[in-house]
């Protein structure tokens, strides 16, 4: 077997274009059908009962994020196994090209109950593949990654997933602009998802250039490979703490405090606070834009003073802020002239705790866990973590909101869960900078 090549500056750039892009198309893939989940109603369910076909898509687009941890323990396991790089091509391949296929798909009213099977088909396709993805793309990044420059280097994948909201809203917003909205019904719908075909080739082309991860060759040098990663993952105590430190605490608080800040604030300004659609997107997209450096810095930042104090002042200060800044929201909206600049100061301070968290996130992950066994023990419960208890966080907020009759009611869900995050990041967080990722 000949040695992998030497990580130089000009692999570790490759590396980090591939990945950011592969997921890139990952989050504009997932989040482009979560934005037309409402059109897809009328679209592939009977027409007869409105409200029955709008649950009918929305759950088809919820059973994406439930399979998600499906996937990550089925392409966790396999890229410790046969390799970072096949599970990547083999992620990439199956999301993009069931994305393309939901642009081609016929409608109801063109072969009937045929159209909803077919896409909810594809649709736990996506959920699987972004299982393999998310995760597997932070283990093969922070591989590659230089030691003591791990957070900064790894900061920007958590860039691809406000940008490829950003692409996606964006290139909707357009075509309805462009179009009619019987030409948009007709045939506009489908070219985001097409669209998805250039970005495949592309993300494809780049994911061949790659090589192996440097430490999965070392393992498979020394015959080291886990035979059954999932399995030693489950037996070994302090893999399985600190997998259950990733779900609750880590990946619960960062997926909490984004569906919080990037999703549900643009729902609440536009649904309680009342404010114009147009000006809700300006604001929300305004704070997205300031979260990109802020998460860099922070990954920086990980890198001089540790990633423990940086994810802890993550945590702690998004538990602190998230009730006040919802109130502030209310309070400043509703005002006979709403005033924007006190609204989007008080979104901005939610990118603060946000940023702190994923800025070192992605490094942080794979340093938790030994090398023979972390694709599984990374994607597993950050998938999970992230699909059920953040994906669930705008239902759960908005739900709790109506049943107890007070539109901040529903801030308990998240208040909850960063409680117990921020507890158990102070118990149990170790330091893991510079940890050496061989072993």
């Amino acid at each position: 077997m000949s040695a992998h090549p030497p990580t130089t500056p000009h692999i570790q750039r490759q590396v980090v274009v591939s990945a950011c892009f592969g997921t890139f198309l990952e989050w504009y893939d997932f989040l482009t059908f979560a934005s037309l989940a409402t059109w897809f109603g009328s679209l592939f369910f009977p027409a007869t009962d409105p409200v029955a076909a709008l649950l009918a898509s929305l759950g088809t687009f919820g059973i994406g994020m439930i399979v998600r941890p499906l996937g990550a323990a089925l392409f966790g396991s396999l890229g410790d196994r046969i390799g970072r790089r096949t599970v990547f091509l083999i992620t990439i391949v199956l999301m993009g090209g069931s994305t393309v296929c939901v642009g081609l798909l016929p409608t109801y009213a063109q072969v009937g109950l045929l159209a909803p099977a077919l896409l909810l088909f594809l649709r736990i396709l996506q959920g699987l593949s972004v299982g393999g993805e998310i995760g597997g793309a932070a283990v093969y990044l922070t591989e590659h990654a230089p030691t003591g420059k791990r957070g900064l280097y790894t900061s920007v994948l958590q860039l691809m997933g406000p940008l490829g909201m950003l692409a996606s809203t964006l290139q909707i917003v357009l075509l309805q602009q462009w179009l009619s909205e019987a030409e948009f019904r007709d045939w506009g719908w489908r070219v985001p998802f097409i669209f998805s075909a250039v970005l495949l080739a592309i993300s494809l082309k780049s994911r061949l250039n790659l090589h192996e991860s440097p430490i999965f060759q070392q393992l498979r040098a020394k015959n080291a490979l886990a035979k059954a990663p999932l399995r030693e993952c489950l037996r070994d105590r302090q893999t399985l703490g600190r997998m259950a430190l990733l779900f609750f605490c880590i990946s619960a608080g960062g997926s909490i405090l984004f569906f919080s800040g990037q999703v549900y604030t643009n729902v609440f300004l536009k649904t309680v606070v009342k404010l114009p659609a147009a000006d809700a997107s300006k604001l929300v997209m305004l704070s997205t834009l300031v979260l990109l450096p802020a998460t860099i810095f922070c990954g920086w930042l990980s890198d001089r003073i540790g990633r423990r104090p940086v994810l802890l002042f993550g945590l702690i200060s998004g538990l602190l802020v998230i009730f006040p800044v919802f109130q502030g929201l209310l309070y400043y909206g509703t005002q006979a002239t709403p005033d924007q600049g006190m609204l989007l100061v008080l979104l901005l301070v939610l990118v603060v705790p946000l940023a702190a968290i994923t800025g070192p996130q992605t490094a942080t992950l794979p340093e938790l866990f030994p090398a023979r066994t972390r694709y599984s023990a990374v994607a597993l419960p950050h998938n999970l973590s992230a699909g059920w208890l953040g994906g669930m966080s705008p239902f759960m907020v908005t739900w709790l909101g109506v049943h107890f009759g007070h539109p901040l009611a529903g801030l308990g869900y998240p208040l909850a869960l960063l409680v117990i995050a921020s507890i158990v990041g102070v118990l149990f967080l170790p330091e893991v900078r510079d940890r050496p990722l061989e072993t």
